[in-house]
């Protein structure tokens, strides 16, 4: 079952306060998943956290103080193009997500945008105890729900790093469409795209 919500989460296990969700999915079997805004004095800490380790090498933060993720999330925050998200699993913190308009940002220099594009980056934080398995592949799904809960989006972008097979994999068995590579000032990335009537064809 899936829902837009506005409800506040319950209390967060690190004490940060509750905040409004922009979307909310109940999936059988895994859990509640929601989608909060960022709060970049309170959340800067376990973004760091998150960035920092040698796993989220292709996120390009490895070597970030506290200080500078605090004020690149400030940044993002005072935009209206782009935005970003924890995701929680039944309150827990679980990944970063974040959204962005292709045309407002350097991507769009790199490949002819198209109407209702709609791009996002998406960081699993660290699992904590054993994996679980299919974990990955219902945060997807729920990340593909609220990009295409907003009828203007048309196709989801993403941009992982050209290096990472492990994400581009993922995103392949998730219905993603491999696009070309691009060089953009940070990273050599391969574009990817899912379309909303793509994802109605797979039901």
């Amino acid at each position: 079952m899936t829902s837009e919500s506005t409800a506040q989460s319950p209390a967060r296990q690190d004490g940060v306060r509750p905040r409004d969700a922009v979307f909310e999915q109940i999936v059988d079997g895994f859990g509640t998943v929601r989608i909060v805004p960022v709060d970049p004095a309170a959340d800067a800490g376990l973004i760091h956290g998150w960035v920092t380790e040698e796993r989220a090498r292709y996120w390009g933060m490895t070597d970030h103080s506290h200080e500078q993720v605090l004020e690149i999330y400030e940044y993002l925050d005072s935009l209206t193009t782009h935005h970003a998200y924890l995701v929680e699993r039944d309150g827990e913190p679980v990944a970063l997500f974040q959204t962005y308009e292709p045309e407002a940002d350097p991507v769009g220099e790199c490949y002819d945008v198209q109407p209702g594009d709609f791009g996002v980056h998406l960081l699993i934080c660290p699992a904590k105890g054993a994996p679980q398995r299919g974990f990955t592949g219902e945060l997807l799904g729920a990340f593909i729900a609220y990009a295409l809960a907003n009828p203007a989006h048309r196709r989801i972008v993403v941009e992982p790093d050209a290096r990472n097979t492990k994400a581009i994999e993922r995103m392949v068995r998730a219905g993603f469409v491999l696009g070309p590579e691009i060089d953009k000032p940070e990273k050599r990335a391969r574009l990817a795209f899912l379309s909303r009537d793509a994802m109605a064809r797979r039901g």
